[in-house]
């Protein structure tokens, strides 16, 4: 009877302290790496809040230079300190990306230590399982009789009741074990996701880099470090982006075109977020004050087909809505078109389409899916443009093409360049479906 008792004392030691002694250094280690990964990461976060820091102040100091004076000096200002913001960020993209990598690391140690504890829970379990079959095979009476006292079969009876208890325990903590196992699986996953879209945004921070390098040595290269010649260079383009307004606009006036409100959402419901995480609004649709005092650029009509988000060059530009690639195009690919530079057209499954002009850099391609707050450019300055912005156009989906310029007319600066069309009742003002500011 000493040895039954020593038996299911022993049992229940398996259950409670399975495979310490040949695990400790194992998990001795483990936690040392630990330590120094979740000091790791502290480090990473503390230096992109400094990075963060920096952003924002060139932020404030590109706020100051686009309120200047459009001189030739200013424009060098401004492509500089605009280098120095993406430069910043390239930076802390850098610095996410092995954030996410320490994160990751953790992560696959803490998955590793959970998949132990539950095989070492299987085990113990499996333990248990063994003695109460063993156990069972007896009955009441047989326990009965194998004792010379009733105390030590009443004892006997308590320590089988032990060992079931510590199998209920052991198999309540394996239900919470993999329950984490599984979140910790997830997170990992996501995480993983999260590095390949940081990498994408590393790279396309890099050719906003590469851009304004180019775009700086180009402007130097044509005014010859000469005031008189930007001058002249601003308001020869000028002349042309009012040409080639004027054309777009009188071939959109031929258009027929006839709205169904049913085909769309009721005017003022919102069904897009904001394409930008910061919004500042430089110009809304239709008859704004600029707009009339700048007629020209009309056509002789006061309008404006869209809103404008002032913003720095190289800010991501995300989807307000999920949806799908139409096309996208570079008009600065055809020399003297000046124009929407580099657009997006996406089409909305709700009736609507959606465009995104002077970007730095296009990150989606035609037929694309895009989800709603994901990533598809970078805003810029490229086309006509007074100063790095996004502009944002809505359209009726149905009432949108996209055509080439010399479709709108045979002699044109721009040529082959292709642009989206609409006739004017196929605008829609932006901000009918935007969340209010």
């Amino acid at each position: 009877m000493i040895y039954r008792k020593s038996l299911v004392a022993f049992i229940l030691a398996l259950a409670i302290i399975p495979l310490l002694a040949s695990n400790f250094n194992f998990v001795s280690a483990q936690e040392t790496e630990l330590e120094k990964l979740q000091q790791n990461i502290k480090d990473r976060g503390s230096r992109l809040a400094e990075i963060e820091k920096e952003i924002t102040k060139y932020k404030n100091d590109l706020k100051t230079v686009g309120t200047e004076k459009k001189t030739l000096q200013n424009a060098i200002n401004q492509l500089e300190t605009e280098r120095k913001k993406v430069q910043a960020e390239i930076s802390k993209t850098e610095t996410l990306i092995s954030y996410t990598d320490l994160e990751i690391n953790k992560l696959i140690i803490e998955i590793t230590r959970t998949e132990q504890e539950i095989q070492e829970n299987h085990s113990a379990i499996a333990q248990i399982i063994r003695s109460q079959y063993q156990d069972g095979q007896e009955s009441m009476i047989e326990l009965l009789l194998q004792n010379d006292h009733l105390s030590e079969f009443w004892g006997t009876i308590e320590e089988q009741e032990s060992v079931r208890n510590k199998m209920t325990e052991k198999v309540l903590l394996l239900g919470t074990l993999q329950k984490s196992l599984d979140n910790k699986r997830k997170e990992n996953t996501d995480k993983r996701t999260n590095l390949v879209s940081l990498k994408t945004q590393y790279h396309d921070q890099n050719s906003v880099l590469t851009n304004n390098k180019t775009e700086q040595a180009k402007l130097l290269e044509v005014t010859k470090s000469e005031e008189k010649t930007y001058q002249q260079m601003l308001a020869q383009k000028q002349e042309v982006r009012d040409q080639i307004i004027k054309d777009l606009r009188d071939f959109e006036a031929k258009i027929q075109f006839i709205l169904d409100p049913n085909t769309i959402p009721t005017s003022g419901t919102r069904v897009f977020d904001w394409p930008l995480k910061s919004v500042l609004i430089t110009q809304y649709f239709g008859g704004t004050e600029f707009a009339k005092q700048n007629a020209s650029v009309y056509a002789g009509r006061a309008y404006h087909p869209g809103i404008d988000l002032g913003t720095p060059r190289g800010t991501a530009i995300y989807a307000p809505l999920a949806g799908t690639v139409r096309a996208i195009g570079n008009t600065d690919l055809v020399p003297g078109c000046f124009s929407w530079g580099k657009w997006t057209l996406i089409d909305h499954a709700n009736g609507l389409s959606t465009l995104y002009a002077h970007q730095d850099v296009i990150s989606v391609s035609p037929g694309q899916k895009v989800a709603t707050g994901e990533i598809i450019g970078y805003t810029g300055n490229t086309g006509y443009s007074t100063g790095p912005h996004l502009h944002f156009t809505v359209y009726v989906k149905a009432g949108v093409t996209v055509r080439q310029f010399n479709e709108i007319k045979t002699v044109t600066s721009c040529g082959p360049a292709s642009t989206p069309v609409a006739a004017s009742d196929a605008y829609i003002d932006p901000m009918n479906y935007l969340p209010a500011l």
